[in-house]
C-alpha cells in the first residue's frame, strides 16, 4: 500500500477511486482477513501500529469501506483518545463520541460517513485518564453492545510502544491489526511492538506493510478495465 492524499477525506482512496491499484491491495486485506478467521470468528478487530506516522487511521478507515463495500454492516470506532483523527477522514464533527458514550447508557453517537453500510463513532471529547477508561468494565459492554449492532466493529487506537491503550484494548477485541511503514519502522521496533501483543495474549492475526511501492504495470492492468479480482 502506498501513501495517498494529503486531503483527510481523499485518503479514503477505496470510496473515492475504487478501481486503483491501491484500493485492490486493501481488498486483498479485507479477504485475508475474513480468511484468517475461517476457524475463530472475527467480529471485533483493533488496528494499531508501532510508532506514530505510520498510516493506521488511514488503513483502517479504507478497510473498513471495502467491509461495507460487500453489504456487511461495519461500525468504525475512534479508542485513539490522545490523537484522534478518523473523523477528519471521514469529515465529521467531533463533538461527541466514545467518550460520549461511556457517560450516557442510552444511545451511540453515531456519525453519517456517506458510506452504505459504514457508521463512525468519533472518539468526543478527550479524556485526562485514556487508559483508565478504554480499561474500564464500561469499555467491555460498549465493545459487546456494538459488536451485536454490526458484521464487523474496527477500533483505531493509539500507537502500542508510545502508550498502553492498545494492549489494554487488544485483550478485548477478537483479533489485533498491527501495522508497520516500509523503509521507516525499524525491526527491533516491529519485534517489540508484537511482544507488547504477545504479553498480553493478544491474538495477532496478522501485519500489514504500509507505504510499499507497487508495480507500475499493475496500474495499466486494473485502470484498462480488464478482468479483475473482486
Amino acid at each position: 500500500m502506498s501513501k495517498v492524499a494529503n486531503n483527510p477525506r481523499d485518503r479514503l482512496i477505496t470510496f473515492s477511486n475504487p478501481r486503483s491499484p491501491v484500493a485492490e491491495a486493501y481488498r486483498q486485506l479485507r479477504t485475508n482477513i475474513q480468511f484468517s478467521s475461517l476457524d475463530r470468528p472475527l467480529k471485533t478487530l483493533l488496528v494499531t501500529s508501532t510508532s506514530p506516522e505510520e498510516g493506521k487511521s488511514t488503513i483502517l478507515a479504507n478497510l473498513a469501506t471495502t467491509m461495507a463495500q460487500t453489504g456487511k454492516s461495519v461500525i468504525v470506532v475512534d479508542c485513539d483518545l490522545r490523537r484522534p483523527s478518523l473523523h477528519q477522514i471521514f469529515g465529521v464533527g467531533n463533538g461527541t463520541g466514545l467518550t460520549s458514550a461511556m457517560v450516557s447508557m442510552d444511545i451511540f453517537p453515531f456519525q453519517d460517513t456517506g458510506i452504505g453500510n459504514l457508521r463512525l463513532l468519533p472518539s468526543g471529547p478527550l479524556p485526562p485518564n485514556p487508559s483508565e477508561l478504554l480499561g474500564s468494565q464500561r469499555m467491555e459492554e460498549i465493545i459487546q453492545e456494538l459488536s451485536e449492532q454490526a458484521d464487523y466493529v474496527l477500533f483505531d487506537s493509539p500507537p502500542i510502544i508510545a502508550v498502553t491503550d492498545a494492549a489494554v484494548l487488544a485483550t478485548k477485541v477478537d483479533g489485533v491489526l498491527l501495522v508497520i511503514s516500509a523503509g521507516t519502522t525499524r525491526r527491533e521496533m516491529a519485534q517489540q511492538a508484537k511482544g507488547l501483543l504477545d504479553k498480553v495474549n493478544a491474538h495477532l492475526i496478522g501485519v500489514v506493510l504500509n507505504n510499499v511501492k507497487y508495480d507500475v504495470s499493475l496500474h495499466h492492468y486494473y485502470a484498462d478495465g480488464e478482468k479483475r479480482p473482486k
